[in-house]
């Protein structure tokens, strides 16, 4: 399977979902199960493993339903935390303020 890359601001966007219920060894996929989200943000790099990303979960007060809603989600929150970091410092480098779960959620809802 090829990863989704969704390019944002000069950086590369992975959303990650994953089920929310770990699969037991020798069990199938319940695929209706809801999804739990994470997020990597990396630098473009012309050599595969040369360039610095970071993986961020997104804390969930509770599951998402699908795995659509945990694939925007992941990719709405990661360009809020680009969009959130000041210019004058580099994202994969500083400490800037990430949104919550819950603010990524909302500003989702106003859109749609």
């Amino acid at each position: 399977m090829t990863p989704e890359v969704r390019l944002y601001r000069g950086l590369e966007i992975y959303p990650l979902v994953f089920s929310h219920r770990p699969t037991a060894a020798r069990q199938a996929h319940h695929y209706d199960d809801e999804f739990d989200a994470a997020v990597r943000i990396q630098e473009p790099s012309a050599k595969p493993g040369t360039s610095r990303g970071r993986v961020f979960k997104i804390s969930p007060d509770e599951p998402f339903q699908s795995a659509g809603d945990a694939r925007r989600a992941s990719i709405e929150y990661a360009e809020q935390m680009i969009d959130s970091c000041p210019q004058e410092r580099t994202f994969l480098d500083s400490n800037c303020e990430y949104p919550s779960r819950r603010q990524v959620l909302h500003g989702m809802a106003s859109t749609t």
